[in-house]
């Protein structure tokens, strides 16, 4: 396989090379976040955790998850040659669970600090991209490389100008239902070791309108939802585990003050 310039791509012959969709939706929205406070940052945690665990129980067959990243979680589905793939329902389905759960997560809110308080400011994007992947079976784990997940991964960094979009490569924008192409914004983006690449992006309201929500809260949903989030958030408060490591989408301050409470 052919690398770039400055890519160093070392595949294990073992490896079996499969073209495959792949797919990272990315959580973010912590914007004036967050006081010097172990809570905070705790129920941050839980509130990014329980909404990735919303993410991958909307990502439908064939979507399997690779990896989470952080505050992103990374999935793959093996395609064949001759596929074609409507990305619309695939993120449709994961964006739905993602926004129900999240405004479950706010009617059942009995906490005022600003980890859970924000909770309704979290968006999702997602970058997408087809290509050859190299698999690698070990355990019960899927590693997965090559050139292509490298220029996913790279998507992440882009000058799209809306917090919610879909991002994907210009092939798979031509797979999109004649409507939707209209309205894929064409946009250039120089990805790290790998050049120049003309990328399209779709405003996720053009993807998926807003819908009603009707969800129902009670004081006992609110009480088992405050006691699981206290019991999950326990580690972090304890200082057992470090909250929030690895999420990319905090800003300078955020950053600060997980360095902060580090031991």
């Amino acid at each position: 396989m052919d690398c770039p310039t400055g890519i160093s791509l070392d595949i294990d012959s073992t490896m079996a090379i499969q073209r495959a969709l792949l797919l990272i939706a990315d959580i973010g929205g912590y914007t004036r976040f967050l006081k010097t406070h172990s809570i905070n940052l705790a129920h941050a945690h839980d509130m990014v955790t329980q909404l990735l665990e919303a993410v991958i129980d909307g990502a439908a067959s064939p979507l399997k998850l690779a990896k989470l990243e952080g505050d992103a979680a990374f999935f793959y589905a093996p395609l064949s040659e001759d596929s074609r793939v409507d990305v619309a329902p695939v993120v449709n389905a994961i964006r739905w669970a993602f926004e129900r759960r999240k405004e479950q997560l706010r009617i059942d809110r009995s906490c005022t600090c600003e980890g859970c308080t924000q909770v309704e400011q979290l968006t999702l994007k997602f970058v997408v991209h087809q290509g050859d992947v190299a698999f690698q079976r070990i355990k019960r784990f899927t590693e997965l490389g090559g050139v292509d997940v490298i220029v996913v991964h790279r998507m992440l960094k882009n000058t799209v100008p809306i917090r919610e979009y879909v991002l994907m490569t210009d092939t798979l924008a031509r797979q999109l239902t004649p409507e939707l192409r209209e309205r894929a914004l064409s946009i250039q983006e120089d990805l790290e070791g790998l050049g120049q690449y003309t990328l399209r992006y779709v405003p996720m309201a053009a993807i998926e309108p807003s819908q009603v929500l009707s969800l129902q809260s009670s004081s006992l949903k609110r009480v088992v939802a405050w006691t699981r989030m206290t019991w999950r958030s326990l580690p972090y408060m304890l200082k057992l585990k470090r909250p929030c490591v690895g999420f990319r989408n905090f800003d300078v301050q955020a950053e600060s003050v997980v360095g902060a409470l580090q031991p």
